[in-house]
Parts: structure tokens; C-alpha cells; sequence
């Protein structure tokens, strides 16, 4: 039988049909190109004005923060007694509603942006290095980072207390534990009397002013970043009792004599902290000094029942009330502390000034909810302020890395 005969429209109509057949493939491949994950371009760096001045400024209420937070109280690194969300402080989300605005038509502290902070510093070891304080301030950034990468090794580099390897970019956060900066340890009168027993002394801390505690002494030579920090323990009468356990500083492994006050002792200490840090730091490290953190404590000191009670940020005149050396009240020490870091100005540190932006926040600690048995108004609560303290720190890399 002849096969059928064809319409001579049968040809254009199969043509039709391959046409998309053939252009499928095209079209499934464009589409995976521009559906596909690749780089984002950064935003230009932003270069601080010069006209801006971060440490001085005012808090102002942001309605954009909402319900938003940079991280939550689910991040393990936060320390049990700083996690004010999960231990249901009554102002835990409401305090982040705040905003540091700096003096200066114009000025703004922009947040840190974590994915941003994490692309600018691969490659690159950071260290925080000094008290309880800086810890609080590691942990902010920690918990920032972690939100937006996951993958994270924990180790202790170079003698570290803790630290945090974010493995797609090779950035190493660590924090150094340290009360003086300086080696300490108990010291007690020996049999056989020398400069310090004719003076009477039975007992007390060595204090070598000259030597770096071990615990940080590696890491000048294994970070690039290091932010340092001091000054709550050379204030502790409850651990260094004037009379009864006082601080006797040694130099050269010879006592000081006559015995200096602590006052006196932080300033030798700082002086060889900086002498120290500089001989030892790798090429182009970027060394950054904080200051003083203040306390909020109304109606006493920690061990006289004070509390740090208030949902609000201080007024000024609440800010020189609390911190006027003239009053000589319980909260002066940060003013103290910050008067002897003059001997950082003839030196390469930078300083990073936190302490009035910090003193407004009278708000902003664990309180009652901080698992002591007394009201914690010296450490912060996280999600909190450490976190702007982690803006400024950011705006500073940013400011000198450029």
C-alpha cells in the first residue's frame, strides 16, 4: 500500500513543534545562571567622618530595631547570667530599642554587618584581651557572626581562654582572659624577712608589673587585631584587701619599695604592657586599648546591697550625678581607670572610647536576673550594649584597614 500522502503544511507545523524542544534547554540554563547564588558585590566601605565623634553623642529611641534582633538568646556562647531574654528581665527586649547617635550634624554609628565583617577580615585572627568585661564584648561579636555562618571550629588559640575559627573565611575570634594584664599570684612573708617583711607585710598578691600574664603573653605574636583592656580589679578591695591581702608590686622580681598604691602600680603596668606589646606584635597590627566600663550601682556598692533597677537610659544630669569624681560616689571608678590610660597617647594604640555612650545605660545589665545573689550592674546583658561597642569597633577597622 503507497504511504499516506503528506500536506504540504506538515513540515512548518513539525518545525512548530521542535522549536521550543530545542530552545528548552537554552531557556533551563539561563535560568539557572540567574537563579544561582554568586557573590555579592560589598557596598563601598564606609569612612567615618572626621567631624564625628563616636564617643560622645546621645541615645535615641529606634522603632526600626522592632522585634528584630541581631542575634537571640538561643546562642550558646553567651554566658548563662548575661542572657537577660532567657532569664526574663522585664526590659530584656525593650532596652534594645535604643540607638547611639553620635555628636556631629550627620553623624551616625552604622550596625555592623556581620556578612560584610566577615568577607573584609578573612584571613585574619582577632583578639579581645583583659577582664570579664571584654569577654562580654567577645561574646556580642561571636554571637553576631554565628548568625550568619554556622560553620565554626572552637579552640583555644595561642593560650587563649576560648575562640572561635568561622572556617569560610579563615577569621579567628579568641578572647584572652586576664584581670591585670600582668602576672599575680599570692604571696606570703618569708622566714628569712627581706625589704617587704622589716615593713611589716605577712601577706598579700605579687604583683610583677613587668611581666605579661601568661595567658596573653603568645598572642601579640599570632593576631592581628587585639583589643586590650583593664582596670576593674586594680579597684577590688574585696580581693585585694588593703590590709589584710594587699597588691605589692615586684619589678625586675624585686619589690617596689616603698609599696605603691594600685593606682600607681597600673600605671607601671601599662607602661610595660606597651613596651611589651610593641616588641612582640607581628608587622601592621592593628592594637586597640577600651576603655573603662562603668557601673550602675544606686544605694551601695555590690556587697552593700546595691541594685541597678531602671528601664530607662540616664539623662546627663542622671550620667554626672553617677560618675563625678567631685561626688566621689560608687561608681567613679571608670572615670579612675580612664585618667591613667594617658600613657597610651605617645603610644600606637587606639584607643576606643566606650565609656560615655556606656554610662547612660544604667538599664542595660543583668540585674537581679544575672544568677548571683547580688544585682549584677557591672557586667551587660546579651543581645545589648557590647554590641554597639562592637559598631564602633567595626567603624574603626574599617577607618584605619582603608
Amino acid at each position: 500500500m503507497p504511504p499516506p500522502a503528506r500536506s504540504p503544511a506538515s513540515a512548518p507545523r513539525r518545525r512548530a513543534l521542535l522549536l521550543p524542544l530545542l530552545l528548552l534547554p537554552l531557556l533551563l540554563l539561563l535560568l539557572h545562571l540567574i537563579s544561582s547564588p554568586s557573590p555579592r558585590p560589598l557596598p563601598a566601605p564606609r569612612k567615618p567622618s572626621q567631624a564625628c565623634d563616636y564617643s560622645a553623642g546621645e541615645w535615641v529611641r529606634d522603632p526600626s530595631a522592632g522585634p528584630a534582633l541581631r542575634y537571640d538568646h538561643t546562642c550558646k556562647e553567651i554566658f548563662k547570667g548575661w542572657n537577660c531574654i532567657a532569664n526574663g528581665k522585664a526590659n530584656g527586649r525593650d532596652m534594645l530599642r535604643w540607638r547611639w547617635r553620635p555628636s556631629g550634624d550627620g553623624c551616625e554609628l552604622p550596625r555592623l554587618d556581620p556578612r560584610r565583617f566577615l568577607e573584609r577580615h578573612r584571613d585574619t585572627n582577632i583578639g579581645f584581651v583583659g577582664d570579664s568585661l571584654n569577654r562580654n564584648m567577645f561574646v556580642s561579636l561571636v554571637c553576631m557572626l554565628r548568625g550568619v555562618s554556622g560553620e565554626v571550629r572552637k579552640w583555644r588559640p595561642a593560650g587563649a581562654d576560648r575562640g572561635f575559627t568561622f572556617l569560610r573565611y579563615n577569621l579567628t575570634v579568641a578572647y584572652h582572659r586576664t584581670n591585670l594584664l600582668v602576672r599575680y599570684g599570692r604571696w606570703s612573708a618569708s622566714p628569712n624577712g627581706g625589704p617587704l617583711e622589716s615593713l611589716g607585710y605577712k601577706q598579700g598578691y605579687r604583683v610583677d608589673v613587668d611581666i605579661p600574664d601568661q595567658t596573653w603573653a603568645e598572642a601579640c605574636s599570632f593576631h592581628d587585631v587585639l583589643i586590650f583592656n583593664t582596670g576593674h580589679w586594680w579597684w577590688a578591695p574585696s580581693k585585694f584587701d588593703p590590709i589584710q591581702s594587699p597588691m605589692l608590686f615586684f619589678e625586675k622580681g624585686k619589690p617596689i619599695v616603698p609599696p605603691l598604691l594600685p593606682s600607681d602600680g597600673l600605671d607601671l603596668a601599662l607602661q610595660h604592657m606597651v613596651t611589651f606589646v610593641n616588641k612582640s606584635v607581628k608587622p601592621n597590627v592593628l592594637k586597640f586599648f577600651r576603655t573603662q566600663s562603668p557601673r550602675h550601682f544606686e544605694g551601695g556598692d555590690w556587697n552593700e546591697g546595691g541594685s541597678c533597677q531602671r528601664n530607662q537610659p540616664l539623662s546627663s544630669e542622671e550620667v554626672e550625678e553617677f560618675f563625678s569624681l567631685d561626688n566621689n560616689g560608687t561608681n567613679i571608678e571608670a572615670r579612675l581607670v580612664n585618667k591613667h590610660l594617658k600613657v597610651l597617647e605617645q603610644s600606637t594604640f587606639r584607643v576606643l572610647d566606650i565609656t560615655r555612650m556606656s554610662e547612660f545605660r544604667a538599664d542595660a545589665h543583668p540585674s537581679t536576673t544575672g544568677g548571683k545573689k547580688h544585682d549584677d550592674c557591672m557586667h551587660w546583658c546579651l543581645p545589648g550594649l557590647t554590641d554597639t561597642w562592637n559598631d564602633l569597633l567595626a567603624v574603626n577597622l574599617e577607618a584605619f584597614e582603608s
